[in-house]
C-alpha cells in the first residue's frame, strides 16, 4: 500500500525533495555568508566568539593571529616619535612651523585666505618626508605585531609607521602623501614620488579642485570616533611623543577600560595627575620603546602561564 501511495504522489514527493534540498542549500549559504559577515566586523577577536572555518577566507587570513588570541595593543603617537627621523614639528617652536605662524599654514582660515601658500608649504613637507626614514621606535612598534594585535592611532601626517611595517595605522590629522577634493572630503587621491607638488589649480581625476589631505585647525577630526572604538578595545594602551594638549586626540586616554596597563613615553611628559595608574617612561621615543618592549615581553610571558 505504501508503494502505491509513493507511486500516486511521486510528483509531489519529487517536488518536496527538491524544495527540501534547495532549502538546505539556502541555509548553508546563509550560514556561510553570516560567518564571513561576522568575521569582517569581529576580526580582531575572531576566535573568542566564532569557531574557525577553513572555508572562510577571512579565517584563513587571520588564523595565525586569532589562534594565539593576541592581546590588543593600541598605540597613540604624536610628533615626538617622528622628530627623531628629522621631521620638523611646531610643538616646541613657539607656534611657528618652518618660520610660518601655524594658523597661516595649518588652519581652515589660512587655507581660505591664501591657498597658494598652504599648497607650497605642504609641497615642501612632502620633499622633507622623502628624505626621512623610520626610526627605531617606528620599527619596534612594527615588531610588536609578532606578539600583539597592534593598532597605531597617529596624529602625524607622515607615512613612517607604514614604511616601518605597521599594518593597522589610523591617521587622525590626515596624510601628507594624499590630496582630497575641496568640495568632497571623501574623494582622496594618493600622490607618488614623481608628482609631489600641488597648486590651487590642481584637479583630481574626477575634475575636482584638490587640497592637501590634512585636517586643518578649525576642522572636525573625522576619524576620532573610530579611534575611540579602537581604544575601548585595548588590553594595553600606550602614548608616545605627544604633549597631550591637542584635542580631541589628547582625550583618547579617557576611553581606556579601567584597570588595563597604560604607558606614556615622552622626554617631557605632560601631567598625568588625573591618571594615577599611568606608567611614565621619561625618554625619547626610540629609547623609551626599548624599555617598553622589555616590559611587554614580560607581560606576554606572564600571560602564557
Amino acid at each position: 500500500m505504501f508503494d502505491k501511495y509513493v507511486l500516486k504522489h511521486k510528483t509531489h514527493l519529487d517536488l518536496f525533495t527538491k524544495v527540501k534540498s534547495l532549502f538546505k542549500i539556502m541555509i548553508l549559504i546563509i550560514q556561510d555568508e553570516f560567518h564571513i559577515y561576522y568575521c569582517k566586523f569581529n576580526k580582531k577577536r575572531h576566535t573568542r566568539f566564532a569557531p574557525e572555518d577553513e572555508k572562510c577566507y577571512i579565517c584563513r587570513s587571520v588564523k595565525t593571529d586569532t589562534m594565539k588570541n593576541k592581546p590588543i595593543l593600541v598605540i597613540s603617537t604624536g610628533a615626538g616619535i617622528s622628530a627623531e627621523s628629522g621631521i620638523t614639528t611646531f610643538r616646541d617652536a613657539g607656534g611657528l612651523w618652518e618660520n610660518y605662524p601655524v594658523m597661516q599654514v595649518a588652519s581652515a582660515q589660512g587655507f581660505a585666505q591664501n591657498p597658494e601658500l598652504v599648497h607650497n608649504f605642504y609641497n615642501k613637507r612632502r620633499k622633507e618626508l622623502l628624505k626621512a626614514e623610520p626610526n627605531g621606535a617606528h620599527k619596534a612598534l612594527a615588531e610588536l605585531e609578532k606578539d600583539f594585535d597592534v593598532y597605531v592611532i597617529t596624529q602625524n601626517v607622515d607615512d613612517l609607521h607604514e614604511r616601518a611595517g605597521s599594518k593597522n595605522v589610523l591617521h587622525l590629522h590626515g596624510e601628507l602623501m594624499k590630496i582630497r577634493s575641496v568640495s568632497n572630503p571623501d574623494y582622496i587621491e594618493t600622490l607618488d614620488t614623481d608628482h609631489l607638488e600641488t597648486t590651487p589649480a590642481t584637479r583630481g581625476r574626477n575634475g575636482d579642485p584638490m587640497r592637501p589631505h590634512i585636517v586643518f585647525f578649525q576642522e572636525p577630526v573625522p576619524n576620532i570616533e573610530k579611534a575611540v572604538e579602537i581604544v575601548m578595545s585595548a588590553d594595553i594602551f600606550v602614548v608616545i611623543g605627544t604633549s597631550l594638549a591637542v584635542y580631541p586626540a589628547a582625550g583618547l586616554i579617557e576611553y581606556t577600560r579601567p584597570g588595563i596597563p597604560v604607558f606614556y613615553i615622552d622626554p617631557n611628559p605632560a601631567s598625568t595627575a588625573g591618571h594615577p595608574d599611568v606608567t611614565v617612561i621619561r625618554k625619547k621615543a626610540t629609547e623609551g620603546m626599548r624599555d617598553l618592549t622589555e616590559i611587554l615581553h614580560a607581560y606576554v610571558e606572564k600571560h602564557k602561564k
